[in-house]
Parts: C-alpha cells; sequence; structure tokens
C-alpha cells in the first residue's frame, strides 16, 4: 500500500512538471521567475503541496501554479530582501514571526492595531507579508505556520478587507499548506459581518482552521509562555528593530565555544591552545595531524577530566519526565530546569535513549546559540544505548524562559559511519520527512530539580525526595496563582457587564419616565 501510494505519488508529480512546461512555461514563459520555474522541476516537495492543496487533481493544480508564479514574480518574490521594506514599517511591529504554538509551529503575528487602510501604503505591507512568509519558507521548508490575528484595541480605521484576502490568498494559493490555523483574538463585534466574508473567501476546506478566541481560552493553542502580557500570558518579550526578530533554532556552543555551521563541519573544528578557548578553520589533514599531536601531549588530562564530569554526573538523579518518540526516548520530556544561582554552576542534564535496532544520528539547536554550550551537540546513539547531553549556560549569561532546545534525530543505515564528516554528510543528504523532532523549554527555579546537575566540587545535601517535593509544590503554587488570576479575571468581567447592565437599565427608565410624563 505504502509502495503504491509513493509511486502514484511520483506520477502524479511527474505530470504537473511535464504538463505545467508543455501548458504553461511555453505561452507565458516572460511572466514566470526563471528561478521558480527551475525550483518545480527540482523540489518534489513544492510540487506536492500544491498537489495536495487541490486534492490530487492535477488540472487544478497547473490552475493554482499558474496563479501562484505570476504573482511571485510581480511581487519580485525571490527578490524581497529587507532593504525592500520600508524602515518605518519594519520598525512598527506589527508583523512578525515569533514563539510557537502546543504543535511546535512558528506564530506568525498580526498585530491588526498597527493598521491603518491606506492605499498609499497597501503594496509594501503586502511586500512585508510576503517577505516573511518567503523567508520562513526557505528556512523551514514544508512546516506550517500558525497566524495570530491579534485584533485587540482594534477600531473602525484598521478594518481592511483588501489587506485580510490578500493574507487569506498567501495560504489559500501562494503558500499552500503551510496554514496551520489562524487564530483570532478579541475579535470586536462590530467585526462579526467582515469574518462571515472571510469564511467565504477561505472555503469549506479551511473554514475549521479558523479559531476565534478571547483571553479565557487562546491558551488552548498557545502556551502562556509565548503569550504577551494581554493575552493573559508570561511572554516579556518586546518588539523592537533593528534587528529582524529571529528566534529560529540554530546551531549552539560545543564545549570549546561556537561550533562549525553544518556546511562547514567537514573543514572546522574546535581545539585549545595555550590554554584558550580558539576556533580554528583548518584542513581534514590538518586537522588529523593537529590531533594526533593533541592526544600526545594531553591524553591523561583529558581522560581524568572527562573522568571527574562522568562520576559528578552519575551522582544525580536522572530527568522523571520522559518523552517516547519513535527513534529516541528523551528525558526530560518538556523543560530543562536551571537553578537560580550563578550560570556557571548550573548543568541541565539531556538523556537521549535509541528504541530502534539501527544506530539513530542527533543533533542539538537552540534559539540562543550564544548563551549555551552543549555536549554533544551533534553525534550519534547505538542501538539500546542511551547518551547524556549537558547543557551550561555560557559566559555569565543567564537562562530565559524564552529559550528553546530542538533534538533532531534520524536512522541511520547500517553501513554508514559515525565520525564528523560521515555525520555532516548525512544530514544533508536526510530527508525531512525521516527526520524527528522534539523542542524543550527552558525554566529557572529557586529549588533544585532532579534535572539539574551541579558540577562544584562541595557535596550536594539535599536529598532527592525532598527535591522532588519542593517541586511538586511549586508547580501546585503556580497552579493555584493561575486558578487566581481566572477567579479575579472573572470578577473584574462581571463587575463590567452589571455596571454595562446598570446604565442600560438606567437609561430605559428614564426614557420611559420622560415619555409618561412629557
Amino acid at each position: 500500500m505504502a509502495e503504491y501510494q509513493a509511486q502514484n505519488k511520483a506520477r502524479l508529480i511527474s505530470d504537473v512538471r511535464r504538463r505545467f512546461e508543455a501548458e504553461y512555461v511555453t505561452d507565458k514563459s516572460d511572466k514566470y521567475d526563471p528561478r521558480d520555474v527551475e525550483r518545480l522541476q527540482q523540489d518534489d516537495n513544492w510540487v506536492e503541496s500544491y498537489l495536495c492543496w487541490r486534492h490530487n487533481v492535477v488540472d487544478e493544480t497547473l490552475k493554482m501554479l499558474d496563479e501562484s508564479f505570476q504573482w511571485r514574480k510581480e511581487m519580485s518574490v525571490n527578490d524581497l530582501t529587507e532593504a525592500s521594506i520600508p524602515r518605518w514599517l519594519l520598525e512598527i511591529g506589527g508583523i512578525y514571526l515569533h514563539g510557537y504554538d502546543k504543535e511546535g509551529n512558528k506564530l506568525f503575528w498580526i498585530r491588526v492595531k498597527y493598521h491603518i487602510k491606506d492605499q498609499k501604503t497597501i503594496l509594501d505591507k503586502k511586500k512585508l507579508i510576503a517577505f516573511w512568509l518567503e523567508r520562513y519558507a526557505k528556512r523551514e521548508n514544508g512546516k506550517p505556520v500558525t497566524v495570530m490575528f491579534d485584533l485587540s484595541e482594534t477600531g473602525i480605521n484598521s478594518i481592511d478587507m483588501d489587506f485580510v484576502r490578500f493574507i487569506i490568498n498567501c495560504f489559500k494559493v501562494y503558500y499552500p499548506k503551510y496554514l496551520s490555523k489562524m487564530v483570532i483574538f478579541d475579535m470586536p463585534w462590530i467585526m462579526n459581518a467582515a469574518f462571515k466574508i472571510v469564511k467565504s473567501w477561505l472555503g469549506p476546506e479551511a473554514v475549521s482552521l479558523l479559531k476565534f478566541t478571547s483571553k479565557n481560552d487562546v491558551q488552548d493553542y498557545v502556551s502562556v509562555e509565548y503569550l504577551p502580557l494581554h493575552m493573559g500570558g508570561t511572554d516579556p518579550f518586546k518588539y523592537s528593530y533593528p534587528p529582524l526578530v529571529d528566534d529560529d533554532f540554530q546551531t549552539p556552543l560545543c564545549e570549546n565555544g561556537p561550533i562549525a555551521s553544518e556546511d562547514e563541519a567537514s573543514s572546522k573544528e574546535d581545539i585549545e591552545s595555550d590554554g584558550k578557548e580558539t576556533l580554528e578553520t583548518i584542513s581534514n589533514e590538518e586537522q588529523t595531524a593537529l590531533l594526533k599531536k593533541v592526544n600526545i601531549i594531553e591524553p591523561t588530562f583529558k581522560a581524568e577530566e572527562n573522568e571527574k564530569v562522568d562520576s559528578k554526573m552519575k551522582a544525580f538523579k536522572k530527568p522523571l519526565s520522559v518523552f517516547k518518540g519513535p527513534l529516541l526516548h528523551i528525558s526530560p520530556a518538556e523543560e530543562l530546569y536551571f537553578g537560580s544561582t550563578e550560570p556557571e554552576e548550573k548543568k541541565a542534564l539531556i538523556t537521549l535513549t535509541n528504541v530502534t535496532k539501527n544506530v539513530v544520528a542527533f543533533k542539538v539547536r537552540t534559539t540562543a546559540p550564544e548563551k549555551y554550550r552543549v555536549k554533544p551537540s551533534n553525534s550519534s546513539c547505538d542501538p539500546g544505548a542511551s547518551v547524556d547531553i549537558v547543557v551550561s549556560p555560557h559566559g555569565g549569561l543567564t537562562v530565559s524562559a524564552q529559550d528553546r532546545f530542538l533534538i533532531m534525530a534520524a536512522e541511520m543505515e547500517q553501513s554508514s559511519g559515525t565520525g564528523p564528516a560521515e555525520l555532516t554528510q548525512f544530514w544533508k543528504e536526510v530527508p525531512r520527512n525521516k527526520v524527528m523532532e522534539h523542542r524543550l523549554r527552558c525554566h529557572t527555579v529557586e529549588s533544585i530539580k532532579p534535572t539539574t546537575l551541579t558540577l562544584k566540587h562541595h557535596a550536594f545535601n539535599m536529598s532527592d525526595k525532598t527535591s522532588e517535593e519542593l517541586y511538586l509544590q511549586l508547580n501546585r503554587l503556580l497552579e493555584s496563582n493561575r486558578k487566581l488570576e481566572d477567579q479575579v479575571q472573572h470578577c473584574i468581567w462581571f463587575q463590567q457587564w452589571l455596571l454595562s447592565l446598570t446604565v442600560v437599565s438606567l437609561a430605559f427608565v428614564i426614557s420611559l419616565f420622560y415619555l409618561l410624563y412629557s
């Protein structure tokens, strides 16, 4: 069955390419960007995204491609850069990418209150939407986004149906399969009629993706840590420009400082020289020769250091919660807990366990690569084995609830090597649909949780049981605070409703009195 589906998909992709070239490109070559035509012939995922959105109907897919490609050339999408957008539009903070929903999808924020209907600036605003979506699509090919339509503090001047229709078309035609859902927050009653029109634009298939929310239920889709204060969240993020908001996952620091990017991994190596941490770019031959020299000079020192670290790590209880993925079991399941003391005194532990029959390659990425050292950050795990990853703040920088870690894992063939060069090549070639991903949040607590490692020379005198009890008490306290905040919010809402009702009743009585005695 799976083999038939794969063959059918390949046949449909081939038909789309052949017919688009013959029926459209020949007659409309001047209306398309040659780079898009070339990409269509090379990128299976791109073709598949259009096919899926049109339910694998080739004729409808071709029409969609024609409309999309013409739009991409008219908007010069492939050439959009930061310099293409007016600076004031980037500074205002009305449109940007930041944070993740509960399903791990990127949040695409549209703060409607910053939008004023103006025909003179509408084209620039459309370009800004296209700029962010194209920028994201190039980084995360095929991974959907959640649109956060924030209508709080929105007035009648902000209602621009042409702009809303453009945003709908972006996901309906220009970036198919990129919309996870559209969360409409705090919609004023005056816009009810407008969003009935929006539903008709989306079509019956996509209407279910609209989620109308208020402060009471927006947390069903996005955790409080990624919601701003006015939505009942705790996210301290404040938009500013420059630079562009960029909290995507990147390569973290390794034990000896920043490691090379994936493309440069075969030509860079972290080394120690004269007691200082440095990073030098050297050839593979030089790496081999240099490593031999280092191993001759300091083998005993390295072994002793590793033994010290390993012995101290074994003295602490491992994380209690476990995420059970198809390739790896990851512990902790959701959050890395760091102590509130000096960052260099605390190290958090991530434990990976291979549950497959083959070697699994893994790598760790983070939204704050300048903050953390991760060891190992790119390695492999044998079948049935476990690997401990140590994460520690770097250079005195403090842990933030904004920070995230991404564990990426993929199963390797038995004949594959697991050296640095082989791993680098493996990650370049592995299909994206074969990669398992899991995200971890960062959290700072006053008390010590079992997932936190203290690599100090003094003994840790708190028992595991006491530590767990403190952690549970902290969770209960946080939950109580949330419930109390909800109760207070309900009371405030009820008072406002009661006051409004009183005013309306009083106005009615006065009007009635006036009619009777005038």
